[in-house]
Parts: C-alpha cells; structure tokens; sequence
C-alpha cells in the first residue's frame, strides 16, 4: 500500500518534528566549506491555499513517515519545499509519488511549472528530480543551503 497524504500547517507538531528532524539530517550532511547549513523554518501563511500547502506523508497504518510543500511564488510557478521522507520508507518510490502529489497540488493553485532547489549533497534527490523530469536552470533565488536549481513545465498528468 502507498502513502497516504494529509493537509496540515507547518506549525502542527507533527510537521514542526518532521521539519526539525530534515533540517537536522541536512546540517549534519552540510559540507564545512560551504559555510553553516542555515535552518530557517517555513512561514505558515506560504503554506496556506491558495499561496501553497503543506503535506503530511503516514504509512497505511498512520505512521508518520515525511512531508513536503508548494508554495507559490508567482500565479503561475510553484515552488516545491522540504521533500523529506524517513529513512524506513526510503527506497519504496514513495518520493516520486509525493512529489508527484505535490505536482498535482501547485496545478490545482495554477501553476504551470514548478521550480526548486537542491544541494549536491542530496544525490538521491538531485537522481530524483532528474528523473522526474525536472531541468537544471540558472538560481531563482539566494538560498545559501543551495547549490542547484531546478524547473519543470506543469503539463496535464
């Protein structure tokens, strides 16, 4: 059975855990030279429709297992924020699906593309969001945490 997806506020507990445990593991994997990994928790109102959602990920039997957002930065593009799932579920292609959830979820705000940021560090993210379709484009945004940008076109699927 696949993951099942639930709306919240990044400020509920289970997403302010969730959220403190992927800025955890990132500080940890930060690479010295690139300075200190800067933790910055996500502003509800982002995250809000119809400026974005945020999305709580539980296994068939209720079990909290990852989250992540949209939120948009223009009518038209959405970006996508925090893709974490633990460690007990990875490998299961449950971050393509939520991914593609959250796809779905920045159509139905009207976006018609979808953009992110990533670190080299996170290889199997950066495999992921190749993968799915995603283009490295030149930065959109100054997060210092990031050292890669990405862009996809919102099509119908």
């Amino acid at each position: 059975m696949g993951p099942v997806y639930r709306i919240a506020s990044v400020t509920d507990p289970a997403a302010h855990e969730l959220l403190a445990e992927y800025f955890g593991m990132r500080a940890a994997g930060f690479d010295p030279a690139a300075g200190v990994y800067q933790t910055v928790f996500p502003d509800p109102a982002r995250f809000t429709p119809p400026a974005g959602v945020f999305l709580l990920v539980e296994d068939a039997a209720g079990a909290l297992v990852g989250c992540g957002g949209i939120r948009m930065l223009s009518p038209v593009r959405a970006e996508v924020k925090h893709l974490y799932l633990r460690e007990a579920v990875r490998g299961r292609g449950w971050g393509r699906m939520l991914l593609r959830e959250l796809e779905g979820r920045a159509r139905g705000l009207g976006a018609t593309e979808a953009v992110l940021d990533t670190n080299v560090a996170l290889a199997a993210a950066g495999s992921l969001y190749r993968s799915s379709g995603y283009l490295e484009i030149a930065p959109y945004n100054e997060n210092p945490n990031a050292t890669t940008w990405f862009r996809k076109e919102l099509g119908g699927s």
